[in-house]
């Protein structure tokens, strides 16, 4: 799935991005508002990990909302 998409519909995958990494705050949420490398920015700050697991992480998020996406 592009991030475009998800982007898009942040209001749809705000929920989605919360299970994932339970950490981040609703604050964190919204002010990301589907940003990418804002989100990365605020996983490696609430998990302590580097840009390349924060980037791991993100891809494999991406590749579960495009399988579980309805077809």
């Amino acid at each position: 799935m592009n991030w475009d998409v998800i982007e898009g519909n942040w209001q749809q995958y705000k929920g989605r991005v919360k299970a994932q990494w339970g950490k981040l705050t609703d604050e964190h949420i919204t002010e990301v508002a589907g940003k990418r490398e804002e989100l990365l920015g605020k996983i490696q700050e609430s998990y302590g990990i580097g840009h390349e697991e924060a980037e791991k992480q993100m891809a494999a998020f991406q590749k579960f909302l495009k399988e579980s996406r309805p077809t």
